[in-house]
C-alpha cells in the first residue's frame, strides 16, 4: 500500500478550509455563547466519523478518534471565541456582527 501523499490531501482541503475559516470569522459569537460555531465543528468532525461529545463546560465540543492499537494520548485543544471588538478591515469576510 503506498504512503499517504499529505501534500496533496492538504491541498484537496484548501478551498474547504479557507470557505469556514472566512464563515467562522464573519459570524464570530463571544465565549459561551459559540452555539453555531460549535454546531458547525461537531457536524464536520460527525463527517469524519468522529464520536462527538458536544455541551462540554458548557458549548465546547470534544471529537474523539481511537487508534487501532493502544499508545499514548494525544489531545487538542482549539479556542472558539471571539473578542468583543469592530474590525477596522473591509475583506469579504469581515465580521457581520459589531462590536
Amino acid at each position: 500500500m503506498p504512503a499517504p501523499d499529505f501534500r496533496q490531501e492538504a491541498e484537496n482541503l484548501y478551498d474547504y478550509m479557507v470557505a469556514m475559516r472566512r464563515d467562522l470569522h464573519r459570524y464570530p459569537e463571544l465565549g459561551f455563547q459559540e452555539t453555531r460555531t460549535a454546531g458547525l465543528i461537531a457536524g464536520r468532525l460527525r463527517e469524519l466519523g468522529l464520536e462527538v461529545q458536544t455541551g462540554v463546560g458548557q458549548t465546547g465540543v470534544v471529537g474523539l478518534l481511537e487508534g487501532a492499537n493502544p499508545g499514548p494520548t494525544v489531545l487538542l485543544r482549539f479556542d472558539m471565541d471571539a473578542l468583543p471588538i469592530t474590525e477596522a478591515n473591509e475583506t469579504d469576510y469581515a465580521s457581520q456582527h459589531p462590536g
